[in-house]
């Protein structure tokens, strides 16, 4: 469809492609293009035109010169002149409107306005061509004025003038002017000495400036030295300092002296909050750790310093709330987040009664789950979080490192929680450097792990109950007349919000998907995971040990007790518990890193005997090898060489049963002690019952002295 006063543009051109319609009348439509200072009306046809809008050749786009004016902003001379020009134009467009449409009689119809309003045809043509092109109406006629004029534009420069104001401090010398030679100089300068890591001051660039480029290099003792030229022959500081503001890329020199994530964290423009990204509570939740600002001491001796806690907390973004925490000495990993999104959906009456704490829920009512949480790459990136993602529906956003801005809500209660606990807290860390002779502060620890979770209990509560400062709230808030307080917020949010909030029933489902996967393999001796042999009903009851050898499952644990592993159910609802089987047992009540260490040991023990194992295996390959060659050599040394093959394999039982009988003689036990030959001992007999005097055995029988009959044939004794 076609407009009157619609600006179009063609697709098919680079330059000149822009018209304004300014006449519809069917069959016809006449249109102005929108460019030169005499551009006149053309005629087309309707149906060509609307054809090109709906072939996509010619476009509608918004209207260039489409702008607002008041009179007031205008000056006396702006509207004097555009209202002399709309004299001419209203009543010239309406009296001749069908000529000047028509090319033929055009030029009749200036002519005659002309001449009525006293004013030269060329005149007339430009102030109908500014009518035309800008829009059809009164304020198309103002004249350029904002365009005129210097701002913001350098003035040329003559030879001999000095442009700017003269010097106070000088009689004659005037300095120099700062020419596109000089701009080069600043520039080079700036580039190479201002934006680089260094961090040199303006002052410190621009003394560069003058030794690179306005003195004299000389040598005095060996020593390079510099001699800065005349002052009417340098430029001065301010003069550098104006051109250096005038061309200055705040952005960039702050990225190039520092670094582009030092400019996110500190220097971009903050348009916007966190609370804008949300729509009730529950949409995010933000996690961060941080070390406490605090020594703390061992449970069991308070003598024993134990360094800085960890502290991790999630907060609900929408209302400011802390729905979780956690204290503990286990850095800043997934460990530790997994134990502060553990607490997050615990009941924290139960939790606060653990530390002797009476509140109702009133006062911490949050043990919910989030529709997205916003962590630290680090925590929250990998294989831990793929079961919260999968099972539990929830979107994990990961934050750039360093940009701590981007959790900035979270980031601001810990630097609050900080300051209170080092106004107070002993063993607090007063300043970061300690002077000589200043007190260890660590020598004044007190707390312990559990003493310390109870301070923060108490100061989260608080925090709960405070008004938040600059909280953006929301109209239907202000109506009803809500203080900005987290508890306040969440239950507003609740009730009059979107409900994006989730519940846990059961705790320990909860936590088979924090915990840590990975694969254990099914064998004959157990199921194997990380080196250990695990045992379970369901293994023996299926007979996985027989069915499913070799094969892999997967399962879940806890890296801080390996004395069970879990195998999760398909459907995310249940778990199998396995445990230690006997034969790895020594690895009971044992960490992941222990057990790990461990096993390091046995293959550094291994590692260290290998040698020896190597140096003892071709020992005893050369023993065998020596006690082989001797043999052979015995033998072939031994055998006659007119016996057959045939007749070297005959009588091999014979010959077994009188080698057995040859050891048996040799290795027979006798346990009466022989007399020493020459001590003349007597040997007393006593006389034994007719009934049991046993009969001597033959020394020989007839099979031995078969055997004897041939050896002695072998040998050639009997001849």
């Amino acid at each position: 469809m076609i407009f009157y006063n619609q600006v179009y543009q063609y697709t098919d051109k680079e330059e000149k492609n822009r018209i304004r319609i300014i006449d519809i009348d069917n069959p016809n439509v006449y249109f102005v293009e929108l460019y030169g200072d005499t551009s006149m009306p053309k005629k087309v046809e309707f149906f060509d035109l609307e054809g090109e809008v709906q072939s996509g050749l010619l476009i509608p786009i918004p209207d260039p010169f489409a702008k607002s004016y008041e009179d007031k902003d205008l000056t006396e001379k702006q509207i004097q002149k555009r209202d002399e020009d709309w004299k001419i134009v209203s009543t010239g467009w309406d009296l001749y409107k069908e000529s000047l449409l028509n090319k033929k009689k055009r030029d009749a119809a200036f002519e005659e306005i002309a001449h009525q309003h006293d004013i030269a045809k060329i005149k007339i043509k430009r102030i109908f061509t500014r009518f035309w092109i800008r829009g059809l109406n009164k304020n198309a006629l103002l004249p350029d004025y904002m365009y005129s004029g210097g701002k913001g534009k350098e003035r040329q420069l003559s030879a001999d003038a000095k442009v700017g104001r003269p010097r106070k401090y000088t009689s004659a010398k005037q300095g120099i002017n700062i020419t596109d030679d000089v701009k080069k100089q600043f520039e080079y300068v700036v580039k190479k000495y201002y934006r680089k890591k260094e961090q040199l001051s303006l002052t410190d660039t621009y003394e560069y400036l003058l030794r690179e480029f306005y003195s004299d290099k000389y040598y005095e003792d060996d020593m390079l030295k510099y001699k800065v030229w005349d002052d009417s022959r340098i430029p001065t500081y301010h003069q550098f300092y104006y051109w250096f503001k005038k061309l200055e890329d705040p952005k960039l020199d702050f990225q190039l002296r520092h670094s582009q994530k030092e400019f996110e964290l500190k220097q971009r423009p903050i348009l916007s909050n966190s609370t804008l990204e949300t729509d009730g509570p529950g949409t995010r939740f933000q996690v961060d750790a941080t070390i406490a600002d605090v020594y703390l001491v061992s449970s069991f001796d308070r003598n024993l310093i134990i360094g800085r806690p960890i502290v991790y907390g999630v907060i609900d973004v929408y209302s400011r709330l802390i729905t979780g925490i956690y204290v503990g000495l286990e850095g800043p990993s997934w460990l530790g987040a997994m134990m502060a999104l553990d607490n997050m959906v615990m009941d924290k009456v139960e939790f606060c009664n653990q530390f002797n704490i009476s509140i109702d829920e009133s006062q911490w009512p949050s043990h919910h789950l989030p529709e997205i949480i916003i962590a630290d790459r680090g925590e929250f990136e990998g294989y831990s979080v793929e079961n919260l993602i999968n099972n539990l529906n929830i979107k994990i956003e990961n934050t750039s490192p360093y940009r701590g801005d981007l959790k900035g809500i979270i980031e601001r209660q810990f630097r609050t929680i900080n300051g209170k606990i080092k106004r107070k807290a002993p063993g607090a860390i007063q300043k970061e450097y300690r002077e000589r002779g200043d007190r260890d502060y660590r020598l004044d620890a007190s707390l312990n792990l559990e003493e310390f979770t109870k301070i923060l209990i108490h100061l989260v509560l608080h925090h709960n109950q405070k008004i938040i400062d600059k909280y953006p709230l929301e109209k239907e808030m202000i109506v009803e007349g809500l203080t900005a307080t987290p508890i306040n917020l969440w239950n507003w949010g609740i009730e009059n919000k979107k409900g994006r909030l989730q519940t846990i029933s059961n705790q320990n489902i909860f936590r088979l998907n924090l915990l840590h996967k990975g694969k254990a393999r099914i064998t004959r001796a157990g199921i194997k995971f990380k080196g250990v042999s695990y045992g379970s009903e369901k293994a023996i009851n299926e007979q996985w040990y027989l069915k499913m050898r070799s094969q892999s499952v997967e399962v879940v644990f806890d890296p801080r007790e390996m004395s069970q592993i879990y195998i999760p159910h398909t459907d995310g609802k249940g778990f199998d518990t396995c445990y230690l089987l006997d034969t790895s047992s020594q690895y009971k009540g044992n960490t992941l890193e222990e057990i790990e260490f461990y096993q390091e040991l046995i293959q550094e023990a291994k590692q260290q005997e290998a040698n020896k194992q190597k140096e003892t295996t071709l020992n005893v390959d050369a023993a065998i090898e020596s006690i082989i060659n001797q043999a052979k050599k015995e033998k072939n040394q031994t055998t006659p060489s007119n016996v057959s093959k045939a007749e070297k394999v005959k009588n091999i039982r014979t010959n077994r049963q009188a080698e057995k009988i040859i050891n048996r003689e040799e290795e027979k036990f006798d346990l009466i002690e022989k007399p020493i030959r020459g001590t003349g001992q007597v040997v007393e007999f006593t006389k034994k019952n007719s009934d049991t005097v046993e009969t001597p055995k033959k020394s020989t029988s007839r099979l031995m002295d078969k055997l004897r009959k041939k050896r002695d044939e072998e040998l050639g004794k009997d001849k």
